[in-house]
């Protein structure tokens, strides 16, 4: 029979619609939290048990409701943020009008409110079911509770992690919203322990962000970062972008958000990537938390019900922004490298507990009030390197005499001595650095190579027979639109016939190159971010492979005057700080620590 259209009812509806945006409990607190925010809230405490499964409470000291406006909010797409003329001026975090309802849905729910001059009100609604609102005694502000998560849709439940993985979940994303909020106060409590806790900063904005990204990211983070500030075509970057040596294991420690509003955006998230780009080591991720501000017209929030992605009237301009900002402040710090490569130097080189000796008997005839133990302890005395000036192997390191006049209040020093023939030793006015010859070196070389390459057109070189490479027509089209910033690297492409492109010239320093697989990596760039870094990618591995190759060796000698010329360079050449793999050029000791190692410290 053909299937009836029917209206679907209301609760069901709630249902669905909490399907898209209460994934798990962390996604609760994350509307209920963005409520509060939207309500003015300076101070916003949040309650979980069992993971936030069992009970959610959320409580602010906003706005609040009257008596008039609970049974609204819990009506779907009834909401106080927008008045439906123009979705794209958005300026609050929520606008949907969803989350009440579908929370109600799914769950137990109560909000208790008072608004200034208002008389206080509760309201309950228990898997969909809305009880009228009564009188309660309340302060000014809202305290929402959410019980038994899920207990109208038991399925859900099945779906959800441990009470400790759930719990997590809700501290990364109070810590998350945190950071894009630094004048309100935030304390989360799972099971009545207190789990996170940060009070409403003082002060300029961008002091306020700095105190609080090291109350959340710790003090490391905002040590071995460079503040970002850049504006483009009506869009502003601020934040702070951590040094390459300061790299994590995964994106954990990356945190984008657009207009205060936190996002997972592939075209930020890639944007982030790039202007990293031949300064991370492989598997390696930037930390970073940038803020994108711009007028709200310029930018989608409505594309997804979780409300994580967002769509930019012009992304290329938004990614440019973010690559160009990043490339710039990493260029200037230079030869700085992370304070912690320096932190794990120290532990490196900390002392073991020396194992204690078992007491031996000592023999008759070794006793030193003996004759032979006599003639034994000077035969000992005789072989001592001590007593005879000299050393029972050739020292693997060689001390340079240094001019009074090279410079120990240098950033990076004066040159005192090379060991193992690949680490220079310097002396600073408060401590030393050991230096990587070779990976210092590389990473100079690879600079001046690419300043080159910028300066003038990648040589091209013609190919005999052009490559054809067959194509959906859409991708040929996406391709094509894109010729000439390929030329400009090398790689000339025509069209040729519908679906079809001629591949005529390639880079010179790119032989062998397999030109189709290359054409599909950009394609795949090309409409999952928009844009492509694959070719400079493999110009610039080809530029790293060749300051390699042209860098001193390891094992090379190198006079006084050419090690303090290395440092010289360094300090004046961007990213000098690690080298073409992302590793640590240099690594500092201060004198105070390396003290404290001795115990000589007070």
């Amino acid at each position: 029979m053909r299937p009836m259209i029917r209206q679907l009812d209301e609760a069901t509806a709630n249902r669905i619609a909490a399907g898209e945006v209460v994934e798990r409990p962390a996604s609760a607190v994350k509307e209920l939290v963005e409520n509060a925010l939207d309500a003015g809230a300076t101070r916003i405490t949040i309650d979980i048990e069992a993971g936030g499964k069992r009970l959610i409470r959320v409580s602010d000291n906003g706005w609040g409701m009257t008596p008039e406006d609970l049974p609204l909010a819990l009506s779907r797409h009834a909401t106080s943020k927008i008045d439906g003329s123009d979705l794209l001026a958005i300026s609050s975090f929520g606008f949907r009008g969803e989350a009440l309802p579908s929370l109600g849905a799914v769950g137990r729910l109560t909000i208790t409110s008072r608004a200034e001059g208002a008389d206080g009100a509760v309201i309950a609604v228990s898997g969909g079911k809305v009880t009228p609102p009564r009188p309660a005694a309340a302060n000014q502000g809202t305290v929402v509770e959410l019980r038994d998560l899920f207990f109208a849709t038991p399925a859900r439940l099945k779906f959800l992690r441990t009470d400790r993985a759930e719990a997590q979940a809700v501290a990364d994303v109070i810590r998350r919203l945190a950071m894009a909020e630094p004048f309100v106060g935030f304390h989360l409590t799972a099971d009545g322990r207190d789990i996170f806790r940060a009070d409403a900063e003082q002060g300029e904005l961008f002091g306020a962000y700095q105190t609080r990204l090291t109350r959340v990211m710790g003090v490391d983070f905002i040590d071995n970062t460079l503040p970002i500030d850049a504006e483009r075509d009506g869009l502003t970057l601020t934040g702070f972008a951590a040094l390459p040596t300061f790299s994590r294991g995964a994106a954990v420690a990356q945190h984008v958000y657009v207009n205060g509003r936190p996002v997972r955006d592939k075209l930020l998230t890639g944007a982030l990537k790039a202007g990293y780009m031949d300064v991370l080591a492989p598997g390696r991720h930037a930390a970073a938390v940038l803020y994108l501000a711009c007028d709200p017209q310029l930018v989608d929030v409505n594309v997804h019900p979780a409300k994580a992605e967002v769509r930019f009237r012009d992304p290329q301009a938004a990614r440019g922004l973010v690559v160009s900002a990043l490339r710039h402040a990493l260029a200037h710090a230079g030869h700085r490298a992370s304070s912690t490569v320096g932190d794990a130097t120290l532990q490196a080189f900390r002392p073991e507990p020396a194992p204690q000796p078992t007491p031996q008997p000592v023999p008759q005839s070794w006793r030193p009030d003996t004759p032979s133990g006599a003639s034994i302890r000077a035969a000992l005395d005789l072989q001592s390197p001590i007593l005879d000036g000299g050393f029972a192997e050739a020292p693997s390191a060689r001390y340079e005499p240094v001019a009074d006049e090279t410079p120990t209040n240098a950033p990076l020093g004066a040159a005192r001595a090379q060991i193992h023939e690949n680490y220079i030793i310097a002396q600073t006015e408060d401590g030393l650095i050991v230096v990587d010859q070779h990976a210092a070196h590389e990473r100079l070389v690879y600079e001046r190579l690419k300043a080159q390459a910028a300066t003038r057109a990648i040589p091209a070189q013609a190919m005999l027979i052009p490559d054809i490479v067959e194509l959906p027509e859409a991708d040929a089209t996406r391709i094509l639109s894109i010729t000439d910033e390929l030329a400009q690297m090398g790689l000339v492409i025509e069209p040729f016939g519908p679906g079809a492109i001629a591949i005529r010239e390639t880079p010179a320093m790119l032989a062998r190159l397999n030109t189709k697989a290359l054409i599909n990596d950009i394609l795949d760039d090309l409409v999952d971010q928009g844009t492509s870094d694959r070719l400079r990618a493999r110009l610039d591995a080809v530029l790293s492979s060749m300051a390699c190759h042209g860098s001193i060796r390891s094992g090379r000698r190198m006079s006084a005057d050419e090690m303090n010329a290395l440092l010289r360079e360094m300090e004046r050449t961007p990213r000098s700080g690690q080298c073409n793999h992302g590793r640590p050029t240099w690594v500092k000791l201060r004198l105070s620590d390396i003290e404290r190692l001795f115990g000589r410290s007070d």
